[in-house]
């Protein structure tokens, strides 16, 4: 293990899986999300990754509008590397998904790497009281969903987006996704390195077994050997021990309220900076250092923060 290595923190802020019933620390309105992002920043995460919401009933949307509402106040706050979804929500077509990413040209956006099942339903088992008439059937809907995304879906945002100077944040659900990534490389519609961030623990994607982590970084390095920086996140209860394990074995991190709303057993997180600074602990005790923006930026190769349309 290297003693001087530098590991990236990524805070996903909000995301569009869990719903504003689950937790009244989510944040929702544009405030609430600037201020959860500028936040995590402060607490080391060099990268977040964000979504927006209805500010009225708090469902997700891919409104550019609503992502300009919060942006500038990160940026003009905070020199944090800003990182757009295009996944947006399971309920979402690719064209209303690409919008932010190709109207705000991000230094980052994220990327799924293939259509899958996306199962939510077994959250209804825990929360049972909702605020919104959405967010139940929403829930419940999803084991009849598919989160589309075609080689066709992936090729079309790709291209879309190839003048922007946007680099992907190459999100991995499974091992097949590894090499729908490496296929997109040898057509050149990615470059390296590669942003490849490993989910696990989402139902329909792989697991969270240390051997789930350890496949995928074994297939990683085969694909793709030094033309990559790898990430995990892992959802719900596992995204400590998981990000745990990859900053043990050389790979970059993922928190935040979109992947987990806890920090600890049976305590709900109360900001994204609570996940945020309980990482840091564990890699400033693993003797390695926390990336800044400016590591991520280098080590990412991104084109910087003031070449943005935000």
């Amino acid at each position: 293990m290297a003693r001087n290595r530098k590991v990236i923190i990524t805070c996903a802020v909000t995301g569009a899986i869990h719903t504003p019933s689950m937790s009244p620390y989510l944040p929702v309105t544009a405030d609430e999300i600037a201020d959860a992002a500028i936040g995590a920043a402060e607490a080391g995460a060099a990268i977040v990754h964000l979504h927006a919401r209805k500010p009225e009933d708090g469902s997700p949307s891919q409104d550019p509008e609503l992502f300009r509402a919060f942006l500038p106040k990160i940026k003009s706050a905070s020199d944090v590397v800003i990182n757009l979804t295009t996944g947006g929500a399971p309920t979402m077509g690719v064209e209303e998904r690409l919008q932010p990413a190709l109207l705000l040209k991000p230094e980052v956006a994220s990327l799924n790497m293939g259509s899958m099942n996306f199962g939510l339903y077994e959250m209804l088992g825990r929360f049972k009281e909702f605020k919104h008439d959405w967010e139940k059937p929403y829930l419940a809907e999803s084991d009849d969903r598919i989160f589309r995304n075609t080689f066709r879906d992936i090729a079309y945002i790709l291209e879309s987006c190839s003048d922007n100077g946007t680099r992907f944040e190459i999100e991995c659900y499974d091992i097949g996704h590894l090499y729908t990534a490496a296929h997109f490389l040898d057509r050149g519609l990615v470059q390296a390195p590669l942003f490849i961030q490993s989910v696990f623990g989402i139902r329909g994607g792989i697991g969270n077994h240390a051997e789930d982590v350890m496949q995928m970084k074994r297939t990683a390095d085969r694909l793709f050997g030094d033309d990559y920086l790898w990430s995990v996140l892992g959802a719900g209860r596992s995204q400590i021990p998981i990000a745990t394990v990859s900053a043990a074995i050389g790979g970059n991190v993922r928190v935040g309220l979109e992947d987990s709303l806890w920090d600890g057993p049976g305590t709900l997180a109360k900001s994204n900076a609570d996940q945020v600074r309980r990482i840091r602990q564990v890699i400033e005790a693993l003797s390695l250092e926390v990336a800044t923006p400016a590591d991520a930026r280098q080590m990412l190769q991104l084109k910087g923060g003031s070449d943005v349309a935000f």
